[in-house]
């Protein structure tokens, strides 16, 4: 109960508040825009996930720039959506996650275009 009152009071949302009946649009349309994975550019397994959280930012739900693109394929050996968006647990926020997003994406793109750091 006492987490309930303190989270009202912080403005976040209850863990079961539901999602807006326009977030299934909202969703397809931001695959749309951004078909691959922010991190890998993978194509399976697409999560679109909310740079600033719903459960603390509701208002923020279905607004296209608190959206990226991230992955639960294990490409790379990575599960981008959980690695880089939640910091391997679902339970953490990642406020770096547009930051941490870039500097991964383009160590994948060096290592892919560095022949000595592909296996054989």
């Amino acid at each position: 109960m006492f987490t309930r009152i303190k989270d009202i009071v912080q403005g976040k949302a209850p863990l079961t508040t539901a999602r807006s009946s326009k977030w299934p649009g909202v969703r397809a349309a931001h695959l749309k825009v951004q078909p691959l994975c922010a991190v890998c550019e993978g194509k399976e397994n697409l999560n679109v996930h909310h740079i600033r959280p719903f459960h603390l930012h509701p208002d923020l739900e279905l607004e296209p720039t608190n959206l990226i693109t991230l992955c639960e394929c294990e490409k790379h050996g990575l599960n981008c959506h959980l690695l880089i968006g939640h910091l391997g647990s679902f339970k953490n926020i990642n406020p770096e996650v547009i930051a941490d997003v870039a500097t991964w994406n383009a160590k994948l793109k060096e290592d892919n275009n560095n022949p000595d750091s592909q296996p054989e």
